[in-house]
């Protein structure tokens, strides 16, 4: 009953609305790039920007005012995303934001509210909490992986493409999309052993990018079936 009581001080505003209401702002967050909209369009679009804030912001305070300890809440990531979701419409009364996109942008934060309203969120964050290590192994793996990939390739291409490997940050940016198997093809060895080299490392790459994968999806069904048996 505690619990029930609390969870329902949390969300003055029930869950759905507030979902919608973040995918309704990032809508017209794009509308807004539109190059040929109208005056009334534009002013439209301005307020349901003030209807959005205005709901944010009172759930912000609300959620502030009913803490027992407002700082850790004020400092605490959630309340840093809430805090930066409403953020830029109180500073465009002070700075221009259309010289400042960057602050502008900060409004794509409120998409990481959503996180707040889901059960599969809570999940892939207790996942991904637990299987932490393992993934950090993992990434460090493909770190090596990327730069041991890197120095091959130039060793094998340099001569021959002195335009396009002109030096281990040019290879980088092949060994990645290699790794990754996104192979753009701006850049590819022409040598039989830059192409040797690069057939090792397309199939070694298979497994390499798979492991992290398979690590959290292990991680996401253990998380799931604990759940499942409470």
């Amino acid at each position: 009953m505690m619990t029930e009581e609390k969870n329902l001080l949390d969300r003055p505003i029930p869950a759905a609305i507030l979902a919608a209401l973040i995918v309704f702002s990032m809508i017209t967050f794009s509308l807004e790039t539109l190059p040929d909209l109208d005056s009334s369009t534009r002013r439209l679009l301005e307020y349901c920007e003030y209807i959005v804030v205005a709901v944010f912001t009172v759930e912000y305070l609300y959620r502030l005012s009913t803490s027992s300890k407002k700082l850790k809440f004020v400092t605490s990531p959630q309340g840093l995303i809430d805090l930066i979701a409403i953020l830029p419409f109180y500073l465009s009364f002070a700075i221009d934001l259309r010289s400042l996109r960057a602050i502008r942008l900060l409004r794509l934060a409120r998409l990481l509210k959503l996180a707040r309203y889901s059960a599969a969120f809570d999940r892939l964050a207790e996942a991904l909490k637990e299987s932490k290590y393992e993934l950090l192994v993992s990434v460090a793996i493909l770190a090596i992986a990327i730069y041991l990939s890197a120095f091959g390739i130039y060793h094998f291409e340099h001569a021959a493409q002195p335009d396009k490997f002109r030096s281990i940050f040019d290879a980088l940016w092949w060994s990645v999309t290699t790794i990754t198997t996104v192979g753009y093809g701006d850049i590819y060895p022409v040598t039989f052993g830059g192409r040797l080299f690069t057939l090792f490392v397309m199939l070694a790459s298979l497994g390499i990018v798979a492991v992290p994968a398979g690590i959290f999806a292990t991680a996401l069904i253990s998380v799931k079936n604990r759940r499942n048996e409470i």
